[in-house]
């Protein structure tokens, strides 16, 4: 007979935490969700407070009667789900089948799969937090319904089979409007030009880029203006007026959100979004390294939150000043995002003393590629600035101001190790200035004029999706992945070179939503639900059902 008996979700975390836990400690894996509403019809008592009518999931009758044989046998029984509304809801549903042993049901998180973590949650079991379980509930119940209502529609109207989703819908409206404007779009001409000097003391080049006239600025939208700016420009002096030097400092990034980690692993590792949250499950749950064992060498990955413990701010401090030197790190605080969840840490190494390059023979390639951007990431947020030395100058030619901006590298810093990475073009590089003073005169090589016109906005990449998902409050750390992964796969939407475009169904359903439930289908009741269930989970809220 075990003493105890802990219940988690995968077969992966409990070989990691079996090693952590000695006597006679049982743990189980309950494969995810046991329960679920039922998928042949709506399941939602809308007549008795929208009251849910949760079953046992099918295919699961065999583990459910293991799990209650090994409570029964158990002294103690610990839930141990993920450390968020839907591990708490999981830990709800097993403590409902498990209803006889009540008695000896607890509730134990941890935000990381380490020794010291596990034991200590152990040692500090809870009650089961009725206000997490209801803001899952609450979505769930909501998502149902507005599933089960407008489905039918596009049944009707396109084929069936077809299956519309709050968040989901919101998402391909979003790439439906992006299209559209892209499509709408009509560009305007404009001009740039960009003056080659040269610094005739040392004989050194620099390029100016024109700015407008007598120092206020001055845009050029068609040949002919540029024409007759040349036209004045003709033999012209360039006389340097104003030199500017000072120090510019770039700070680094924050720990990853699960967002911010989705959005960086698609731009600099080209991972999607399901393929970030399947590696970033498996680092958590547990990797083999020959001299620990099983251990989680991840922070929980489903969180909004760039918090970090001490103890880790700590071994990052000990790592950076042993590895780059004293003048490479400072004490950095992070504070969480207004409406973030700030239960959790952000995601970070659990141990910064496991460099990536150490452990890399333990690891897939894909494990090995997202452990480092995370572990890069984390010490590069405890590093200094780096330090620029800047340089900027205007020049006069007859009247009309041209600008030059240079700038050099003086101390890397943080980015010695890291670089966040951007979903706009990069710009060129700052080029390095001569050493110029005021009222000097330049020698003009050449002028170059360049004509160009606007640009629409870019399609959406998954990246550039989920940044504006988060920013509009549409979902939350756990559903960009899925929600994302859904209209894909119902060929709502497709990938073009990396691009998000609505395909001739989505655009069909979009506008069948749209039209029929507007009042649904919109960002801004999105966004309110959204915040109303955060409500429900911070006891600001009571969750109607229970009124």
């Amino acid at each position: 007979m075990a003493d105890r008996l802990i219940i988690v979700e995968s077969p992966a975390k409990a070989n990691t935490i079996k090693k952590f836990l000695g006597g006679s400690t049982k743990v189980v894996a309950s494969m995810g969700h046991i329960r679920d509403l039922p998928k042949s019809k709506l399941g939602v008592d809308v007549k008795n407070d929208f009251e849910p009518e949760y079953i046992n999931i099918r295919g699961k009758g065999d583990l459910i009667k293991s799990l209650k044989k090994e409570a029964k046998e158990a002294k103690k029984i610990y839930l141990a789900t993920d450390p968020d509304r839907e591990g708490e809801a999981i830990a709800w549903h097993l403590a409902t089948i498990l209803e006889e042993e009540k008695n000896k049901i607890t509730r134990v998180t941890f935000n990381e799969i380490t020794k010291s973590a596990v034991q200590k949650a152990i040692k500090k079991p809870r009650d089961i937090d009725n206000h997490l379980v209801d803001a899952q509930q609450a979505r769930r119940v909501l998502d149902r319904i507005v599933g089960y209502k407008m489905s039918p529609v596009l049944w009707k109207k396109v084929k069936r089979g077809l299956s519309a989703g709050r968040v989901q819908s919101v998402a391909v409206k979003l790439i439906v409007d992006r299209e559209e404007e892209i499509e709408n779009f009509i560009p305007e001409e404009y001009w740039n030009l960009y003056a080659s000097l040269q610094d005739k003391e040392n004989k050194q080049d620099l390029e100016a880029k024109f700015y407008g006239k007598n120092g206020k600025k001055q845009e050029v939208h068609s040949e002919e203006e540029m024409k007759q700016i040349l036209k004045e420009l003709d033999k012209a002096q360039y006389i340097i007026q104003e030199v500017k030097k000072g120090e510019k400092k770039r700070t680094p990034a924050p720990p990853f959100t699960t967002s911010t980690m989705q959005q960086e692993a698609s731009r600099k590792l080209g991972f999607t979004l399901k393929k970030t949250m399947s590696v970033a499950q498996s680092l958590y749950e547990g990797v083999k390294i020959a001299s620990r064992g099983s251990i989680g060498l991840i922070t929980y990955m489903r969180t909004d939150s760039t918090r970090i413990s001490e103890e880790a701010r700590s071994a990052a401090k000990n790592h950076i000043i042993s590895t780059y030197g004293e003048n490479y790190y400072e004490n950095r605080y992070y504070k969480a995002g207004k409406d973030a969840q700030d239960a959790h840490e952000g995601i970070r190494p659990t141990y910064s003393d496991l460099e990536p390059d150490n452990i890399k023979e333990y690891l897939t390639k894909d494990q090995y590629k997202l452990y480092k951007l995370i572990y890069n990431r984390f010490i590069a947020s405890q590093m200094t600035a780096a330090v620029y030395d800047t340089m900027s100058v205007l020049i006069d030619a007859n009247g009309y101001t041209f600008k030059a901006n240079g700038q050099m590298i003086k101390f890397k810093g943080f980015m010695t190790l890291y670089v966040e990475g951007t979903d706009q073009k990069e710009s060129e590089e700052e080029q390095i200035l001569p050493d110029l003073k005021e009222k000097q005169e330049l020698k003009l090589k050449k002028l170059n004029p360049k004509q160009s016109f606007t640009e629409p906005p870019p399609r959406y990449t998954e990246a550039s999706l989920v940044k504006a998902l988060e920013e509009k409050e549409i979902g939350r750390p756990s559903t960009y992945s899925p929600t994302i992964t859904t209209i894909l796969d119902r060929r709502y939407i497709e990938k073009i070179q990396k691009q998000l475009s609505p395909t001739d169904l989505g655009r069909v359903v979009n506008k069948l939503l749209t039209e029929n439930f507007k009042d649904v289908i919109n960002v801004e009741f999105t966004a309110k639900i959204e915040n109303e269930f955060d409500e429900i989970a911070d006891r600001k809220r009571r969750m109607e059902t229970n009124d």
